[in-house]
């Protein structure tokens, strides 16, 4: 949301500006330490003041990385945020409130480019971002027009934009995954299965921890996170070290990721000229990964953002999808009944048939795909062949989708049901010792009905052997249809009973 009044609020005096709006004065780009960083403080508060805004939040906050000096001074050891907060950086994290008085010295701490930033705001109401070279953008939701006299007073110079260029702008596609109950499901099956171990939690931009999952409890895992971190769930480290070391490239960053015999999993940025030293805490180590430092390099299991105690997912960065991520996102378009399109990719040999369904592959069983019996899915449909299925589950912890082709046939048993009493004739398909199956369709893929040893003759019959055999044809009466259990009770007694009845008396 874009608040209506926003004001550029520099020390630099537009009239020194060239026509193509660079400055050419003589200001330094550096904080002073003091009058002028001073003034700056007491505009931001003037501000505040005039909206009546005394607490701020702080959205996606950022340290600089360890080889990077953030801005025109020197870094500063704790990010400058030493004597703010805690050395692990509890308390700076996206969405924090914070007293205004806290706000100001982080605005001193980013005037001074010491290597932290962040946005501080109050939703619809109030913003404060800092820019480079000591550009500083106060938005309002109203005019302001003392906290501007004020402004003007402390030598300082504001303008009136229609926007901040630090305004958040995550127009990324796609559907950001919440770190909800679902999410922690699919952690947990896949920590069961063996494929996953570590999660890696980036509490701050450039700022991370790692966490091994089976370490206790999930729910004790969870309860460390820093509020709307952003997770990654990856494999297991490696216990081939000398294999990580000799694939080192020859320049360039990389992350080291390392787990020493204490089971403290630590990691650092570091190019060609530290890889040396760290090879051999690494060789020290129980297990290891190099991983790409470039986002979209990097390839972990699937990912997600922390929502807030209500469940709501406020963070507004996102995670570099994977391709557990998006199908997580088609997978929440899906519900079950729903009729898709798909085109069948594989008929497996164990049976299973799957199918691309909007470039995520949904299966089905051999029993769901035809209500009669057949002996491989290739009996009735082939690769390449375009077909419409009925969803029957969307499993979005094993990113399962079931599918049922008979669903949308008509049930032929339905029929049959109606038929009962009737009489019919077809062949013995097979002996067992409670009976004989008869297909009572012409069909090779017919019906087959069970005639109880009790209703094959009417003497008692111990062994079906001794009255028929494979491939007679044996005249049947429907006596049942059982719909649920997907049984035909069928009598040669009572078919032969009542043809005796059709007789005439000779």
């Amino acid at each position: 949301m874009v608040l209506p009044y926003v004001y550029r609020v520099t020390k630099y005096d537009p009239a020194d500006r060239d026509e193509h709006g660079r400055y050419v004065g003589t200001e330094l780009a550096v904080s002073d330490h003091g009058a002028v960083e001073a003034a700056y403080l007491q505009a931001v508060a003037a501000f505040a003041e005039d909206t009546g805004v005394d607490h701020v939040a702080i959205r996606e906050p950022q340290v600089a990385p360890s080889l990077v000096d953030f801005g025109a001074e020197p870094a500063i050891e704790g990010h400058g945020l030493a004597g703010l907060f805690p050395p692990d950086l509890a308390g700076f994290h996206d969405g924090a409130r914070v007293p205004l008085a806290l706000g100001l010295a982080l605005v001193r701490v980013m005037l001074r480019d010491n290597g932290a930033w962040c946005r501080l705001e109050v939703e619809g109401r109030f913003s404060v971002h800092v820019g480079w070279d000591q550009y500083l953008y106060i938005g309002s939701s109203k005019p302001c027009q003392q906290a501007l006299a004020r402004t003007r007073a402390l030598g300082l110079f504001p303008e009136r934009l229609n926007s901040s260029p630090y305004d958040a702008a995550f127009d990324e596609p796609g559907e950001q995954r919440p770190a909800d109950d679902i999410f922690w499901a699919r952690v947990r099956w896949y920590v069961a299965m063996r494929q996953a171990a570590i999660l890696e939690e980036t509490y701050v931009d450039n700022a991370t921890r790692w966490h091994r999952l089976s370490d206790g409890p999930l729910d004790e895992v969870r309860a460390r996170l820093t509020p709307r971190a952003r997770l990654a769930v990856w494999p297991e480290l490696s216990a081939d070290i000398p294999a990580l070391l000799a694939a080192l490239p020859d320049e360039g960053l990389v992350e080291f990721v390392w787990e020493d015999e204490d089971g403290q999993i630590t990691s650092i940025v570091a190019d060609e000229t530290q890889f040396a030293e760290l090879a051999g805490q690494i060789t020290g180590a129980r297990a290891a990964a190099v991983l790409p430092v470039y986002v979209d390099e990097r390839h972990p299991l699937f990912t997600a953002v922390l929502p807030d105690d209500d469940g709501v997912l406020r963070a507004r960065w996102r995670t570099e999808p994977t391709s557990s991520d998006r199908d997580w996102a088609f997978l929440k378009t899906l519900h079950r009944g729903q009729i898709c399109t798909g085109t069948v990719i594989e008929t497996a040999t164990f049976g299973v048939t799957f199918v691309d369904v909007g470039g995520f592959t949904a299966m089905i069983n051999i029993p769901e795909l035809s209500w009669r019996h057949i002996n491989h899915p290739s009996d009735i449909l082939t690769v390449g062949q375009e077909i419409n299925a009925e969803i029957l589950d969307v499993d979005l912890i094993r990113e399962r989708v079931p599918l049922s082709l008979k669903a949308l046939q008509e049930d032929p048993m339905l029929r049959l049901a109606q038929q009962t009493g009737r009489i019919v004739t077809g062949p013995v398909t097979k002996l067992v010792p409670f009976g004989v199956f008869v297909r009572i369709e012409d069909r090779e893929d017919g019906f087959e009905g069970l005639v109880h040893n009790g209703e094959l003759a009417e003497s008692p019959v111990k062994r079906p052997e001794d009255v028929v055999e494979v491939g007679d044809i044996l005249t049947v009466k429907i006596i049942d249809v059982d719909l649920k259990r997907r049984r035909i009770a069928l009598s040669h007694t009572q078919a032969h009973a009542a043809s005796s009845e059709e007789q005439p008396d000779a």
